[in-house]
């Protein structure tokens, strides 16, 4: 056997065992269970509010209810320095917050918004905090889980995953409605937290004997240092800007997905069919691809092809809100956002995992992904307004324009031919 023989099987056998094993079925149910409650808010929330005649700006500013995952950091190192008395320092935190997001979840069907939208503001803010928290918990067990060869393909996973549960308020919520109260909508799109809650007892701590901060100080400041130490200030706030400009034109377009369909005409029983087929299709797709890209080509690569993708599904939006309610557009342009949107979050969520010290893992990651979700909060807060004044073609042309500032911030922070990659011990 030649030398490039070997290698090449070696290289195979590499691939396989990135792939196959059982921390990748692991990111299977993180992705689930992290990315559910995102969509309640994201996108049964305004489509219930549209469906019961509440404005697009209104519902729009709705997006600021969603200001925890923006300030996550704040309470992360709490997180970090306390062990809850059951099930280990990550899995404890996780039990708590699943059973808190399934009980404030159901509890939001029982309210009228047309009597008290100020009712469904508060409980959606709680949604949020505890769907927040729980991030934190997972994405610090992820990163303490997976090898650093394994970063990419185990967050590809972990987001085609994040991306697919978006089809249980997306799609099958919407289904619901059309045939049964609001309440009963709720309660059953709850009770799939418990796939969150079976997967928490029976995992295991990633880390056998974990080491939480000395103090509340240690984990505080140790993880800002650690980072803004490792490559110099310049560098550090040159990632920061990445973070929050990389996403802001496809979180932009995703803002106001089904006020968008219902606007266009079509049922919600269409968009809750079609949206199942074209996403699932798209998400199985993505993760598969998005996994091995990031293995064969590495992580730099995977942003800037998966940033074109994402601009590509933008343009799909613009084309459907011109021909109208064509069931096969609306096809094409789900499962391109689920392709093309879902890629991109794979990319960018194996970088910050990549940046992250494991040591600090809780923190500095709740810290990038609360800088990734500013976009989605507050820029997302005004594009009802944007809508109601230029249109739904004109302002997907906006999120197109705005996408374009990260992707040329990857001259500095990833470039195309720089695979070198810090390793902890």
């Amino acid at each position: 056997m030649t030398a490039e023989s070997q290698q090449d099987r070696a290289r195979k056998e590499t691939l396989r065992e990135a792939v196959l094993n059982r921390r990748m079925l692991t990111c299977v149910f993180t992705g689930f269970t992290s990315g559910l409650p995102l969509y309640v808010l994201f996108q049964l929330i305004p489509g219930w509010l549209r469906v019961e005649g509440v404005g697009l700006a209104e519902i729009g500013f709705f997006a600021l209810v969603q200001f925890p995952y923006t300030w996550k950091f704040l309470w992360s190192p709490f997180m970090d320095r306390i062990t809850l008395p059951c099930l280990g320092h990550r899995r404890g935190w996780m039990l708590v917050t699943q059973i808190a997001l399934l009980i404030s979840i159901a509890a939001m069907g029982f309210i009228r918004p047309d009597l008290s939208l100020w009712t469904v503001a508060y409980l959606s803010i709680a949604v949020a905090f505890f769907s927040a928290s729980q991030d934190i918990v997972l994405d610090a067990y992820r990163r303490e889980l997976l090898p650093d060869v394994e970063l990419g393909i185990g967050n590809s996973i972990h987001v085609q995953a994040y991306r697919l549960s978006g089809l249980v308020p997306g799609a099958l919520g919407l289904i619901l409605a059309d045939q049964f109260d609001w309440r009963i909508v709720f309660v059953i799109i709850a009770l799939f937290m418990l796939v969150g809650i079976v997967m928490t007892l029976v995992i295991k701590e990633a880390v056998a004997k974990p080491t939480p901060p000395r103090s509340m100080r240690d984990a505080v400041i140790e993880p800002f240092r650690d980072f803004i130490g490792r490559a110099g200030l310049k560098p550090a706030l040159l990632v920061l800007a990445f973070l929050f400009l990389y996403k802001l034109g496809d979180n932009m377009a995703t803002a106001l997905q089904t006020p968008f369909f219902i606007d266009v005409g079509f049922t919600l029983t269409q968009i809750g069919v079609i949206a199942k087929t074209a996403g699932l299709a798209a998400a199985i797709v993505g993760g598969m691809v998005g996994g091995l890209v990031m293995v064969k080509l590495s992580i730099n690569r995977a942003l800037w092809l998966f940033g074109v993708v994402q601009i590509v599904s933008i343009l799909g939006f613009a084309l459907l809100s011109e021909i109208g309610p064509n069931p096969w557009m609306l096809g094409v342009a789900v499962a391109f956002e689920y392709l093309g949107v879902g890629l991109g979050s794979a990319a960018l969520i194996a970088f910050m995992a990549r940046t992250t010290n494991p040591a600090f893992a809780a923190t500095q990651l709740a810290l990038f992904t609360a800088l990734a979700s500013v976009p989605r909060v507050f820029a997302n807060s005004v594009t009802g307004v944007i809508v109601e004044r230029v249109g739904w073609t004109s302002f997907f042309l906006v999120c197109i324009v705005l996408a374009i500032p990260g992707m040329l911030l990857l001259l500095k922070v990833a470039p195309w031919n720089e695979t070198s990659e810090v390793t902890y011990q």
